[in-house]
């Protein structure tokens, strides 16, 4: 974790997250023109690293794999992680919500239309269809990750069907690469206490603390569903499966999941869990390169949960009592709707949409969530970086032990 002599990065992000409650809570809205330019840069300098990110860690990862046996083994291991840890969210938040139900004899009014949230009518087969990119180039201009991530594991593969000096050389020139933007990465995520100060004061002066009180059994239903997922199943995880410590591993994480809950951006995040999991966790730099830009994009625990549970909060609402069938079908769509999920902020609230038409629901019920949606997000996001690390360790660990058996 970087220093700057006794205090560490997450001391300066924690610091700079208190002054922004604090800023924003005081000056009010007075003081959004003087934070969003911090925000802003932040958020800038992060972007302007992310894809070149992405290409060089997946390229020289699947190059260092050296086989399609190898490939295929730390790719069916990565989406079988992300399966099962999706599945166990949406268990979780099933469980929560079918007990407690929050959304029973609840009286909330939709006096306005829900705006900004388009009707998605993609189906799998489309996202699908739509993650080979048409012009690789033209994908990584506009910072489409998806076809980015494809393009990257195609092309990686291939190095590795080169004759052994083309192979060589390429390998050297995308590892090289790789530290290149790992260096790059270290000095940007300085900028993380400023730019979540900006954050933090802007969220704080535009909608305080009222987003609370309408909606707070339902908040506090997501909030005991992601608290059960990431202090309890992926520490357990982590335990058996990765054989390391959960409390050291949060230690380590504390400056990502800082950074994931005031951003709302998974992919923004990408090179200090990358640096977090490598440096604090012991995972290989190969597993984390390629298992942290594909779990930025596809790995989307928290989401899964929340459009869980607010999907069935929904129908609660308007008086209906959703079916085991119906219920499994709002499981499997969750997992679809999180995999194709922009990591974004309030990327949930638009994934929504296919949930709620796959189950019959009124579109306008989204309207219901918005008040307590942006905080939400927040803690969702926080899930999600905090699983995609842990998938890092996991993996990484049972890469090393098929290593070992191979030599």
């Amino acid at each position: 974790m970087p220093k700057t002599g006794k205090y560490t990065l997450t001391f300066w992000i924690f610091g700079g997250f208190i002054l922004g409650i604090i800023a924003g809570s005081v000056f009010g809205e007075g003081i959004i023109p003087f934070v969003e330019p911090l925000a802003s840069i932040f958020l800038r300098l992060l972007r302007m690293a992310i894809i070149p990110l992405i290409i060089t860690s997946i390229i020289s990862a699947v190059a260092q794999v050296g086989s399609a046996h190898g490939l295929g083994r730390i790719g069916l291991r990565t989406l079988a992680y992300y399966l099962i840890t999706s599945c166990l969210a949406i268990i979780t938040g099933q469980t929560l919500v079918n007990i407690l139900q929050p959304g029973r004899g609840a009286e909330i009014g939709l006096e306005a239309e829900p705006t900004g949230i388009d009707v998605i009518e993609q189906g799998l087969g489309d996202i699908l269809l739509n993650i080979i990119p048409e012009n690789p180039i033209h994908a990584m201009a506009s910072g489409d990750v998806l076809p980015v991530i494809f393009f990257s594991i195609l092309f990686g593969f291939f190095i590795t069907k080169l004759k052994p000096d083309q192979r060589d050389l390429l390998r050297n020139v995308f590892d090289a690469a790789f530290e290149a933007m790992l260096k790059m990465t270290t000095f940007i995520i300085w900028s993380a206490p400023f730019g979540v100060f900006g954050i933090i004061s802007k969220i704080v002066a535009e909608t305080g603390f009222s987003a609370f009180k309408s909606l707070g059994f339902y908040f506090l239903v997501v909030l005991a569903g992601l608290a059960i997922h990431m202090l309890i199943t992926l520490p357990l995880l982590l335990r058996t499966l990765g054989k390391i410590n959960p409390v050291k591993h949060y230690r380590g994480m504390l400056p990502a999941l800082f950074t994931a809950f005031s951003t709302c951006s998974t992919i923004v995040t990408l090179p200090l869990t990358m640096k977090a999991v490598t440096e604090e966790s012991g995972a290989s730099k190969r597993a984390a390169g390629f298992v942290l830009p594909i779990g930025a994009t596809m790995n989307m625990d928290g989401t899964a949960l929340y459009e869980c549970v607010a999907t069935i909060f929904i129908a609660q609402v308007y008086g209906f009592d959703l079916s085991f069938t119906a219920q499994i079908t709002v499981a499997v769509t969750a997992v679809l709707a999180s995999i194709g999920a922009a990591s974004i902020p309030m990327s949930g609230m638009v994934m929504m949409s296919i949930i709620l038409s796959a189950v019959g629901l009124p579109l306008e019920g989204v309207a219901i969530i918005l008040a307590v949606d942006r905080i939400l997000d927040m803690f969702r996001t926080t899930a999600n970086v905090f699983s995609d690390s842990c998938g890092a360790v996991i993996i990484s660990r049972f890469e090393s032990l098929s290593d070992q058996k191979a030599n």
